[in-house]
């Protein structure tokens, strides 16, 4: 029964940096507007084009996203993000006066910001979201820098939710589970899918490619994608992450057996996924928590020199979850082990998201009351 308890403003803003924290947002949103809270939802232009798809008539603001810019080789990719610092930094400090500004117009009772790491406020009650409570780097010493980075603007919140599972198993490893938390309370919501996993399906398509991530490597992953489904047997659906680009007649120079799609909304991509023998995407966070709801067989394609998904490619293949192919090796030989590899997919008991998200917000709204 929804108690009026939470019936509240809430804003909710993620990073933009590839589709990922938005998806993630949309069953934390879902839930929210279950129990009726009012949204007010803050992103890029391609965030909003996916939210206001996922929930028609939502309170939408576009504020500025980071606009990372990957390189087309994984040597130059630390050296590219070190040259974005400043930039990034610059973004932190504008987020304050965003947020103010947000504050100002809708007056909410709570922030939930997912990596945006300026949404936090000393007037309002903010959460953080996220994974990488410790961000993976090449070295030690530059790991345990960017670490006390990192917590530096965690602290500033009021609560951080980790959406993984508590305790050793997990899916995110030593990202989620590092030897020392932030200092203001963690709390583990466990995985965050918008799915749910069906026993009995029929497959429809042999391999369903999921094009994701930033640019400029969104589209070599896809143009690697189309140059092999000539030779691939069995239908393929490509997917092209790319939901403000809603006419899909601009087709691509694709074989009889291969159908691509701009973008599709939780239900028809659910049911899509679930149609799909072999599930081909990036390995990011909210992309892995997606398919192991649903216990798909997958490959994973790490974006390259993006130490994130190559931790977590690394992480999971050594437990049998999935099978990775690195995105300059021979895709298609990929594909063939693929359907040799003997999966180990993981039966995870339910971890119910929900009764951890009311509890805090009991207890972050009775604070500020």
């Amino acid at each position: 029964m929804t108690n009026y308890f939470f019936q509240k403003k809430i804003l909710v803003a993620p990073l933009d940096w590839g589709l990922g924290h938005a998806t993630r947002c949309i069953p934390v949103i879902t839930h929210l507007k279950k129990i009726g809270c009012e949204i007010i939802f803050a992103g890029s232009a391609i965030q909003l084009a996916l939210i206001k798809r996922e929930f028609p008539g939502i309170v939408t603001e576009q504020i500025n996203g980071y606009n990372i810019r990957y390189t087309r080789s994984k040597r130059w990719f630390p050296f590219k993000i070190l040259l974005q610092a400043p930039k990034i930094l610059l973004n932190i400090n504008r987020e304050k006066q965003v947020l103010h500004g947000l504050i100002g117009k809708y007056g909410p009772d709570l922030v939930i910001s997912d990596n945006r790491y300026g949404f936090s406020s000393p007037v309002v009650p903010c959460v953080f979201i996220t994974h990488q409570l410790n961000i993976i780097a090449p070295f030690k010493w530059l790991e345990k820098l960017i670490r006390s980075i990192n917590y530096y603007y965690i602290n500033r919140f009021n609560q951080c939710w980790v959406p993984d599972y508590p305790g050793n198993a997990n899916i995110a490893g030593r990202l989620s589970h590092p030897g020392q938390l932030p200092l203001v309370p963690v709390k583990y919501l466990g995985p965050l899918s918008r799915f749910t996993y069906r026993a009995k399906v029929t497959y429809s398509y042999k391999f369903l490619f999921l094009i994701s991530g930033p640019e400029p490597q969104r589209s070599l992953l896809e143009e690697k994608v189309l140059s092999l489904v000539t030779n691939l047997d069995g239908h393929v659906l490509i997917i092209r992450g790319k939901p403000g680009e809603f006419d899909d007649s601009d087709k691509l120079s694709v074989p009889q057996n291969c159908t691509v799609i701009n973008h599709l909304e939780t239900m028809e991509l659910e049911e899509k996924i679930a149609a799909s023998e072999y599930v081909i995407s990036r390995s990011g966070y909210t992309t892995i928590m997606e398919i192991l709801s649903l216990r798909k067989k997958s490959l994973l394609i790490p974006t390259p020199g993006q130490t994130e998904q190559e931790y977590l490619s690394r992480h999971l293949t050594s437990q049998q979850f999935c099978y990775v192919c690195a995105q300059d090796k021979d895709m298609t030989v990929a594909l063939r082990q693929l359907q040799q590899y003997n999966f180990k997919l993981p039966n995870y008991e339910p971890y119910f998201f929900e009764d951890v998200i009311e509890s805090s917000l009991r207890e972050l709204l009775q604070k500020k009351s």
